[in-house]
């Protein structure tokens, strides 16, 4: 029998529940749990709501499973404890569920967009993405921007071009989680776009000060100062100062000394990491690789191979096929354009 259709007394009763349950619990601020409108309407789960639902699409989709073999800052790593596309987006949710629980927001909302911001980063990281951006721009006059192809795949190319179908705020989340993009509508979506830098700035600290690139000395001593010599300390006071301060201003913002520490942290991790002598070693490496595909797929009649569902015209199409690769993946690929097959082996 269809639980849909005849729902039993739990999944017949637990919507009203949970409806009830927010009005006395979440803040008026909050987002309900219907997240929105759907571009195709569906038929309720009964046992979960639209954003948990939305929630459990991403977590089984494809480009989801994808993140672990994209990099996050390190490119093919000789050891485990790196983190990658993957473990950075878990602790991005990780850190936003605790700001949304404490600021009684919605957690199923924040936990969908801080799962599926990342979607749609390209192989190779933050280089990967400006080289691939410089790509379209130079034949196309067109941009790349991760945050918007990440909204492109839950909308179009996840379940072989049908998409995931998701909520309004959700996918308004993801769109906007760049400091580059709109504000996002929610404060649950806010939270994702202030937790991804004090997420990433600390744990690219710690990656990359395991690299031998840094050393605790070299960090900047004013920031260090205020939030902390080690990164599970950081997050802890930038997490506390953000709770305080949101729920003070009926918004999703920091502290002033808070954010000035984290504003220079980041700065510095520009300068001597993302854009460093090393960074600018590995960034003539990605950018043979990626313009190789890039010109390789663009010259072909047909676009990207047969198998792959692609829509669009030709700058989209390669576009697509080439944002979706994960690191290796996209190695694989340039060593059957550049290498010769016997010294493949």
């Amino acid at each position: 029998m269809d639980p849909h259709a005849h729902p039993g007394p739990v999944a017949g009763s637990l919507p009203a529940t949970r409806e009830a349950w927010e009005a006395e619990h979440l803040s008026r601020a909050a987002a309900r749990s219907d997240g929105g409108a759907r571009a195709v309407a569906e038929e309720g789960c009964g046992l979960r709501s639209p954003l948990q639902r939305d929630r459990d699409r991403i977590v089984h989709c494809k480009a989801f499973r994808r993140l672990k073999h994209k990099t996050q800052v390190f490119v093919a790593p000789e050891g485990d404890h790196y983190r990658t596309r993957l473990t950075h987006t878990l602790e991005v949710t990780q850190i936003a569920r605790t700001v949304a629980r404490a600021l009684r927001l919605n957690e199923d909302l924040t936990e969908a967009i801080g799962l599926g911001h990342d979607l749609g980063h390209p192989p190779f990281g933050h280089i990967g993405e400006a080289v691939l951006d410089a790509c379209l721009q130079e034949r196309f006059g067109r941009e790349f921007r991760h945050y918007e192809h990440s909204l492109r795949v839950v909308d179009h190319l996840e379940r072989d071009g049908a998409g995931l179908n998701l909520t309004d705020d959700v996918r308004d989340g993801i769109r906007c989680h760049s400091g580059r993009a709109p504000m996002p509508r929610t404060l649950e979506g806010r939270i994702v776009r202030l937790v991804d830098r004090v997420a990433y700035i600390n744990h690219d600290i710690d990656d990359a000060i395991r690299a031998g690139i840094l050393e605790l000395r070299d960090l900047p001593a004013g920031p260090i100062e205020v939030l902390g010599t080690s990164g599970s300390v950081r997050i802890d006071r930038l997490v506390h100062d953000l709770v305080e301060h949101s729920a003070q201003a009926g918004d999703v913002v920091q502290g002033a000394d808070a954010g000035e520490a984290m504003d220079r942290l980041r700065t510095f991790m520009f300068e001597r990491v993302y854009l460093g002598t090393v960074a600018r070693r590995e960034h003539e490496k990605i950018d043979r690789i990626v313009r190789t595909l890039f010109e390789h797929y663009c010259s072909l009649p047909e676009g990207p191979p047969d198998g792959v569902v692609l829509r669009g015209d030709l700058s989209q199409r390669v576009t697509d096929y080439i944002a979706g690769m994960t690191d290796r993946y996209c190695l694989g690929k340039f060593e059957q354009l550049a290498v010769p097959e016997s010294l493949a082996l």
